[in-house]
C-alpha cells in the first residue's frame, strides 16, 4: 500500500510471500504508510483500492479495509483494475503488447491485454491456458506476459514472440497515477454497493480432515 499526493508517491509498504495475512498484517501496514509520510487519516482526500480479479479472501479484505475508511472519513472511494495496475509494471519500448496474468486454479488465469499505452484492447477473461493462447496477438509481435499466473503458462506458450518478465506483483506504487486521474475527474465508486471485481463465483473447498469433539 501507499500514500500518495497527485502521482508522486510519499510513502510505500508492500510485501509479497505465499504466508502474507492481509488480515493480520493490512491495517498495521496503513498505520506505518501514514506514519513514514508524516500524515494523519484526516489529511487524507480519498481511498483507492484494487478492485480485482484475484483472491477471493485477499480482495474482500481489502475492499472492505477501503470502504470502512471512507465511511469513517467521509472521503471518496476509487477503484483500480488490478490486471491494469500490473500492465504498468513494463514499459515497452516498441508497439509490442502486455499481458498481465494472475494465477487461478490449475492451468487457468485472469488475464487481459494492454497496448504500450496501458489502453485495454482485449477484455478481462479467465481462461485455461493451452499452447494456442493468444496465439493472435503473438502472431502480430512481441507480447510481454507477467504476473505469478505467467510462469505457469511459460512452459505451453513457446512463440519466439513470447517474452516473460518473472517476479512481477501488483503494486501500489503503480496505483498513484490512475488514483490521481480518477480523482480529478471525480469518477468515484458508490461505497455503499461497491463490490470487488471477482470475476468468477467464489467456489469453497471440500475439507479432507475432520476433528469431531462429542462432549457426551
Amino acid at each position: 500500500m501507499s500514500i500518495s499526493s497527485g502521482d508522486e508517491i510519499l510513502a510505500i509498504k508492500e510485501l509479497n510471500e505465499g504466508q502474507f495475512s492481509h488480515a493480520e498484517k493490512l491495517h498495521p501496514f496503513i498505520d506505518e504508510v501514514l506514519r513514514l509520510a508524516e500524515i494523519a487519516y484526516s489529511d487524507l482526500a480519498a481511498i483507492s483500492v484494487s478492485k480485482g480479479p484475484g483472491s477471493y479472501t485477499g480482495l474482500r479484505i481489502g475492499v472492505s479495509a477501503a470502504k470502512g475508511l471512507c465511511y469513517a472519513l467521509d472521503v471518496p472511494l476509487i477503484a483500480a483494475e488490478t490486471l491494469q495496475l500490473l500492465a504498468r509494471s513494463v514499459e515497452p519500448d516498441d508497439d509490442a503488447l502486455i499481458v498481465p496474468m494472475i494465477d487461478a486454479r490449475r492451468m487457468e488465469v485472469y488475464a487481459a491485454v494492454y497496448d504500450k499505452n496501458y489502453n485495454q484492447v482485449r477484455e478481462i477473461r479467465a481462461e485455461i491456458i493451452d499452447e494456442q493462447s493468444f496465439s493472435e496477438e503473438l502472431n502480430r509481435g512481441k507480447v510481454y506476459f507477467l504476473g505469478d499466473g505467467a510462469a505457469k503458462c511459460k512452459p505451453l506458450i513457446q512463440h519466439p514472440n513470447a517474452v516473460f518478465l518473472d517476479g512481477i506483483f501488483p503494486s501500489a506504487s503503480k496505483m498513484a497515477a490512475i488514483s490521481d486521474t480518477k480523482f480529478r475527474n471525480k469518477d468515484f465508486e458508490d461505497v455503499a454497493y461497491f463490490e470487488p471485481f471477482y470475476l468468477k463465483d467464489f467456489i469453497a473447498g471440500v475439507p479432507k480432515k475432520f476433528f469431531n469433539l462429542n462432549p457426551k
